[in-house]
């Protein structure tokens, strides 16, 4: 997967309109890696739980499930019998399709595809499957509020929020990152947000605070991902000048460096909580480094920090594949019917 971006940034297709059909085929196949896995990710067996608990179940049931938008998707593909595959291709595939569109609206789409391969592609589209897909919709919400359109923005983190509640943190950056109309925008956002955390959330935040902060959970690496956010998040803060086309842009991208420089002194007291809050600050990592060149004038240097994010994201996959506690559940990866790859 990681050697696809690389050898497209090596030999470049010359015709342009080749350029959106290897998108499609990159998404694709992506997105068939991610669905067709077996016993690949930390909570295979537990997604196999979701599944078989919608089998024969009433549709009114997915209301009754923690995030229903999961819980519609098992029950629909349980009535076509299509198993675990059929959920993990249809999440898959938003992943993917966030992914892509995300990064094709980058200055250089293929570096920020290549960022986004290590981590958010192979251990959280392969691992925590709910999240994915609210990262996913994310993703594609971010799209939008960079062009000034927040209601689509409220409306995809919605949907991202069904798949996992989480996601409902994300709704205020739509007011926070406002240039106009400001005092009706934070109104309206206001209301969404209180309304949607309500809904999600109010029956489970004290399960979800003893679980994730009384516990004291630890998270192994933890620290090491917040510092992978924190590394873009300066480089913008310092570079934003440069970084951002617009004042949207500047605005959003500058609360995403806020909130990923935030969860630093918070690691030691709940670092499964900002680690699992973290992944939602990600797309930062994908917006800065596909922009790492605008911080030096000379072009002579530009090629270097490119293959430099290039060798430290590669990097970055090869440490967590051989060094990460959990990474023997991702070990070895198996595709049927071609198990054991």
């Amino acid at each position: 997967m990681y050697a696809m971006p690389v050898l497209a940034m090596l030999v470049p297709p010359a015709a342009r309109n080749m350029r959106s059909w290897l998108w499609l085929l990159t998404g694709i196949t992506f997105a068939f890696l991610i669905g067709f896995r077996f016993e690949v990710g930390g909570d295979w067996f537990s997604y196999i739980f979701h599944y078989r608990r919608m089998v024969g179940a009433p549709f009114e049931s997915i209301w009754m499930q923690k995030d229903p938008g999961y819980a519609a998707l098992n029950w629909l593909t349980a009535q076509v019998d299509g198993q675990i595959y059929l959920v993990n291709l249809v999440c898959g595939a938003i992943v993917m399709a966030g992914v892509i569109i995300f990064a094709r609206q980058q200055p250089r789409p293929l570096l920020a595809l290549l960022v986004a391969i290590p981590y958010m592609i192979v251990v959280v589209a392969m691992g925590y499957t709910r999240q994915s897909v609210a990262l996913g919709f994310e993703l594609l919400a971010l799209v939008c509020l960079m062009k000034g359109r927040h209601w689509s923005f409220v409306l995809l983190i919605i949907f991202g929020a069904l798949f996992h509640k989480s996601a409902v943190i994300l709704l205020p950056l739509a007011a926070l990152a406002s240039t106009k109309s400001r005092l009706w925008t934070w109104t309206w956002v206001g209301i969404v947000s209180i309304i949607m955390a309500w809904l999600l959330l109010a029956e489970s935040q004290e399960h979800l605070w003893h679980h994730y902060v009384e516990r004291g959970r630890v998270s192994e690496g933890g620290g090491i991902r917040i510092a992978m956010n924190a590394i873009p998040a300066f480089l913008f803060l310092f570079n934003r000048k440069w970084m951002a086309k617009n004042d949207y842009e500047k605005k959003l991208w500058t609360w995403i460096a806020i909130f990923s420089l935030a969860g630093i002194p918070l690691v030691p007291f709940a670092s499964t909580a900002v680690d699992r809050i973290a992944l939602y600050f990600m797309p930062i990592q994908m917006f800065v480094f596909s922009r790492v060149e605008t911080m030096i004038r000379g072009r002579n240097h530009r090629p270097l920090l490119r293959w430099g994010v290039v060798g430290g994201y590669a990097l970055v996959l090869w440490v967590w594949l051989n060094f990460a506690s959990h990474a023997g559940s991702w070990l070895p990866y198996r595709f049927p019917p071609f198990f054991n790859l």
